[in-house]
Formats: structure tokens, C-alpha cells, sequence
């Protein structure tokens, strides 16, 4: 690649990705001092809040160990169905990096994104020079994007953490917590209430903070009343429950109650939190709309099917768990088999332990790069369970090929474990064309 230079930048997105990817010595670099600076110079922040061509948008901030895909999800297919212009950014992508930001359900163009990392690059060098990792670099361009398009919502979806993630920058107008659980131990420990905090630190003064679980610890809360932030907490200031014929009611505080609900395919917990958090943000929620928007939401790498294999990104425990037991609902028949890649600084043995009680069969694949874990120490984490390991590949293409050789009709595959895992089969012509 020619060296970029503030008269010579890259002018393809696979040029500005490869850039980002060399330029700083470590990928994960935590604070927000170089971020806050560099956003600064792009004049993206105004009094904490997102600056650009146009209005302020709502800004929702989403945090937390899983479900935070899904919420935003949510957020943007209910928040669209009434009528507002919404944009997201999101992390990591599964097939493009294009999925990372979306502008009203559309994800950005290869040309706003090009835009977007040459401002990000000339605020960078302006005296004194301030180095960037490649998801810092990334969320600059995402927020300047969405600056420039005339937006009524901003939905931000934290990358790691929460107080020293890159989004943090950007004070939200309403701030979530899903769920938190043990995952990324080598930046957040393992010490639940103090990543509880650090989750909690999206959280801003007299700004709404929802809670998404009823399994928080006690630190998210104690956070939002030290900032003094106001708790809207699940099954306390809104409920989803139970309604006849497997529709569910949403109930809150500040809104009439929505009843006779379709499941939209993804937890009903996010759910309930998505519509909590447009209420404070000022959506007046319209039933029909509702329906609209939970019937059509979707989420690539989330439960998602194709004929009779289920692609799910999930990579700790917290989330096997939740497949797992929509697993137990599926028809008896042939053998249920678990095609798994994963990252090695990732709980193998937590997430095989989840999975065991609906999964009969394993292939296990390798994954490329310096964090991937081999298919054969994936094995012995399998076999040491008592799993039954058929195969093990050199990739997860490999590892579909192998199988699909070897399914009967009445099989289900479960291919789970990374989000590169995940993404390498979606870019694969069996995935790809929905087959």
C-alpha cells in the first residue's frame, strides 16, 4: 500500500481498513483522551452531544455483555416504524464492514464511508499528530456519517465496556444496560460488579438509564444513582408478560399498555427494553406500529435460519445458554450438531458446557489470527464434556463442507461460537443466497 500522506489518502475502503488496521501499536487501547480530542477537531461534539449538518438527533447508547445487537435492532425497526429517520452504528460486521453503520436501514456506502476516515485522518494530523486504533478511527467515521444525515435518531452500540469505550464520547439521551455476564476478562476482569460499573459508565445526569435484566448486579443501579441518573428498571418501571396464543404485553410507567404483542424472533427482555427507551426518548408508540415493527425486525447471526441450519454469533456462556434453550423447543428428530469456532481468549468450556444438553454432535474449526483457537484444542474442550467430535477442519467453510455431506434431512446444525465464525459461512454462496 503507498504511504498515506495528508496529500495522498486512500481512496477505496479496503485501503482506508487496511491503514486503520497498522497504525496503532496495540488493537484495544482503553480511554477516551485521544478519541475526545480527535472529535473535537471534527467538530462532532457540542456540550456532550452529536454536532453536525443538522438538528441533534435522540442519541440511545447501548451497553452490555449480550444482547446489545438485538436491542439496537429493535430500537431502529420500532423507532423507523413510527415515522423517525434512524442510524446505527454497530460492531463487529459479519460479512462487510459497510453493516457497521446503517443509515435508515440502509448500511453506508463504500463513498460516505471513504468521506468519513479522510476527515477522521485530517483531524488526526492536525499538530500535534494523535494515534488511533482501528475501532477508534472507525467510531469517528461512524459518528461523522451520521452527523451528516439528517437523522431524528441515533442508536450507538458500545464496542467494549462502556465508560472508556469510544462511543462515550457522545452523551446519550437515554443510556441502556442489557445484561452483563464474564466476557472480554483480559480489559474488564472478572469481577461482575465492577464490570456492572464500567458497563454503567454510558450513564449522564438526569438522563434516562435503562436497565434490560432483572439479573444486574446491584453496581449498574448503584452507578446510575451516583451520577444521579433516573433507574427505569425491568419488571419495576416496565414488564413484558405472557398474553394468550404466544403474544406477549409490554407494560411501563409512562405510556398505555400494548397487548396481543408478536414474538419478533429475538428475546422479548431487549424488546421491552426497546420500547421502554423510545417512550423516554419521546416516541409516542403506536400500537400498530408496534406490530409492524416486531414482525419485520431482523438480525443477521441471531437465531438465523437457513433451511435446517441456525447461524447464531454467540461466544460466552450468558448467550449458549439463552440458544440453547430455544433449542429445547425445537421438534424431536435426527441429530443435533454443533459446527463450533472459536477465539481463544473466549470460555470454551463454558460455552460447550451451555450447549451439551441439545447438542448430540460437534465438528469443530479453526478460526484465522493471532486470537483464534485451533479446532483440535476446541476438541479436546469438547471430548473433555463428553461431546462426540466427528470432525475437525481447517475453517468454518471447511467444516460446512464436510458436514453438509453428512446430514440427513430430519438433522439441525447449530453453527455458533465467534462472530467470525458466523461471518466466514454468511459470505458463502450457501448462506449467501438463503439456501
Amino acid at each position: 500500500m503507498p504511504e498515506v500522506t495528508a496529500d495522498h489518502l486512500p481512496d477505496t475502503l479496503s485501503a482506508w481498513l487496511d491503514y486503520w488496521e497498522r497504525l496503532h501499536p496495540v488493537g484495544i487501547d482503553m480511554g477516551l483522551e485521544r478519541v475526545r480530542a480527535v472529535a473535537e477537531r471534527m467538530e462532532l461534539v457540542h456540550e456532550g452531544g452529536l454536532q453536525g449538518a443538522h438538528s441533534p438527533p435522540q442519541v440511545i447508547t447501548v451497553a452490555g455483555t449480550n444482547g446489545k445487537g438485538s436491542t439496537v435492532a429493535l430500537l431502529a425497526s420500532l423507532a423507523r416504524a413510527h415515522g423517525k429517520r434512524v442510524g446505527c452504528y454497530t460492531s463487529p460486521h459479519l460479512v462487510r464492514y459497510n453493516e457497521r453503520v446503517t443509515i435508515d436501514g440502509e448500511p453506508a456506502s463504500d463513498a460516505l464511508l471513504v468521506a468519513g476516515f479522510a476527515r477522521v485522518e485530517k483531524a488526526r494530523r492536525a499538530a500535534p499528530d494523535i494515534s488511533l486504533t482501528y475501532f477508534e478511527a472507525g467510531t469517528l467515521c461512524a459518528l461523522w456519517c451520521l452527523a451528516q444525515s439528517a437523522l431524528d435518531v441515533v442508536v450507538l452500540e458500545v464496542g467494549l465496556g462502556g465508560r472508556l469505550d469510544a462511543v462515550n464520547i457522545i452523551d446519550a439521551d437515554v443510556a441502556i444496560v442489557t445484561t452483563i455476564a464474564q466476557d472480554h476478562a483480559g480489559f474488564l476482569g472478572n469481577d461482575i460488579a465492577q464490570i456492572g460499573r464500567e458497563k454503567a459508565g454510558i450513564f449522564r445526569a438526569e438522563r434516562p438509564a435503562v436497565l434490560g435484566s432483572q439479573a444486574l448486579p446491584s453496581s449498574v443501579a448503584e452507578t446510575a444513582k451516583a451520577v444521579q441518573a433516573p433507574v427505569y428498571a425491568l419488571d419495576e418501571a416496565f414488564s413484558r408478560t405472557p398474553a394468550e396464543r404466544g403474544k406477549w404485553a409490554f407494560q411501563c410507567e409512562s405510556a398505555p399498555a400494548l397487548t396481543a404483542l408478536p414474538d419478533p424472533g429475538l428475546p422479548l427482555d431487549n424488546a421491552a427494553t426497546a420500547l421502554q427507551a423510545l417512550v423516554l426518548a419521546g416516541v409516542e408508540l403506536k400500537p400498530q406500529a408496534v406490530v409492524a415493527a416486531l414482525e419485520q425486525v431482523s438480525l443477521p447471526g441471531r437465531m438465523q435460519w437457513h433451511g435446517q441450519w441456525c447461524l447464531d454469533v454467540g461466544h460466552n456462556p450468558h448467550a449458549a445458554a439463552y440458544v440453547a434453550e430455544r433449542f429445547k423447543g425445537l421438534p424431536e428428530g435426527g441429530r443435533r450438531w454443533c459446527l463450533l469456532g472459536m477465539l481463544d481468549d473466549k470460555d470454551a468450556a463454558g460455552v460447550i458446557a451451555a450447549l451439551r444438553p441439545v447438542i448430540s454432535d460437534w465438528v469443530c474449526v479453526s478460526l484465522d489470527g493471532p486470537r483464534a483457537r485451533c479446532a483440535d484444542a476446541l476438541a479436546q474442550d469438547v471430548v473433555a464434556q463428553g461431546g462426540w467430535v466427528h470432525h475437525c477442519a481447517a475453517s468454518p467453510e471447511a467444516g460446512a463442507e464436510w458436514l453438509g455431506s453428512q446430514l440427513n434431512n430430519d438433522d439441525i446444525v447449530l453453527v455458533a461460537g465467534s462472530f467470525f465464525t458466523v461471518g466466514a459461512l454468511l459470505a458463502t454462496p450457501r448462506f449467501a443466497s438463503g439456501a
